[in-house]
């Protein structure tokens, strides 16, 4: 796959568009904007434009799905449906009685931290990979019933005689991610998960046996010449964004609106570009799948467009499913698009933590 790098002549040019853009936004007494698109980063047929804000959080005292996996402190186990509210456990949480279930998990978080959960987060194991089907926080020493996607449909026994997941490193591309937060549609999951699988066998120049009979969507983005194929996009931008926001920090740089050969069709915004950073490396690698698997390029889109897309965070319709006192999720319709918002309702917060939209 032929490629090139494009930094938008390094940090110096891009602290100069954000300085100008928000004189701009500021120009005749109007108030800057929420969020600013910053020049775009291309490699290949992906672009990401960094996003700044005008105001950030602290949110140091939040903890994420790998940490937590990784740590121990954080665990997920198969469950029987208990209508999604949260219950707050003394000693060692036990999973409710119940049949495992293919779109219900559940998690407990034994950290002194609450946890932020993205839609789109995959952990591996037990009887089948699931995809977390919408943002949330879990308090600090709460336990609570996960709404998940199966994001491996040929599979329903537990691996090695292990109940529990592993995992948490790996993020749905967004084409699955849309199917899950949007069409909420298992099926529409497997179709693109299917339809992964059938595109990274392009990849591998229709060496279909080097997949194996797996329908593991984790597993057929851990597969060493796809992760290569990845990594060839991922790995230059992930260089050149860190470079950028090293020297934009202090300018706010919470996320980045994302474009596939000229086309805008996501934008992931953070409380804080600590926050964001956590979630870069397997975010950007999730970006790249998606851009891997569909050739081509109609170039860059401008400047201009990506402020458009995401000065649209309104929309004609709302829904909104609240956790009193720990956090609100708001999805919002527009004309051609989706917005996500997850609000922290936690004492001394109430700000959004993750902020996603989607083109339709």
């Amino acid at each position: 796959m032929h490629s090139t790098i494009r930094a938008s002549a390094g940090a110096l040019v891009l602290s100069m568009a954000l300085i100008s853009a928000m004189q701009a936004g500021q120009g005749g007494g109007g108030a800057a904007p929420r969020y600013q698109v910053l020049a775009p980063i291309t490699q290949g047929n992906l672009t990401v434009f960094p996003v700044a804000a005008n105001s950030t959080h602290d949110t140091s005292g939040f903890s994420t799905l790998d940490e937590g996996l990784r740590s121990g402190e954080v665990v997920v186990t198969e469950t029987g449906q208990r209508g999604g509210g949260l219950v707050r456990r003394r000693g060692i949480p036990i999973p409710p009685p119940g049949g495992a279930e293919v779109n219900h998990l559940f998690i407990v978080n034994n950290s002194k931290r609450p946890l932020v959960l993205l839609a789109g987060e995959i952990v591996t194991g037990g009887k089948q990979d699931r995809v977390v089907g919408k943002d949330r926080i879990i308090p600090a020493g709460s336990d609570a019933d996960l709404d998940v996607f199966c994001v491996e449909p040929g599979r329903w026994t537990e691996l090695r005689g292990a109940s529990g997941f592993g995992g948490g490193v790996t993020m749905a591309g967004p084409s699955v991610r849309n199917q899950a937060m949007a069409k909420k549609s298992q099926q529409g999951v497997w179709d693109r998960v299917n339809d992964s699988k059938a595109e990274a066998v392009e990849v591998l120049a229709g060496d279909a046996a080097e997949l194996g009979d797996t329908t593991s969507y984790a597993r057929v983005r851990d597969n060493a010449k796809v992760r290569n194929e990845v990594e060839k996009v991922a790995a230059p931008i992930e260089r050149s964004y860190h470079n950028v926001i090293g020297q934009l920090r202090e300018q706010k740089a919470v996320g980045v609106v994302v474009a596939v050969n000229g086309d805008i069709i996501w934008a992931d915004i953070f409380a804080s570009p600590a926050l964001l950073e956590k979630y870069w490396p397997k975010l950007v690698r999730s970006y790249a799948a998606e851009a891997i698997t569909h050739r081509g390029s109609a170039g860059a889109p401008t400047l201009k467009e990506a402020q458009a897309f995401l000065a649209r965070l309104e929309g004609s319709h709302e829904q909104t499913d609240t956790e009193p006192g720990v956090y609100r999720h708001t999805e919002i319709t527009g004309s051609g698009y989706k917005v996500f918002e997850l609000t922290s309702l936690l004492p001394g917060t109430g700000f959004d933590v993750h902020v996603s939209k989607m083109a339709d």
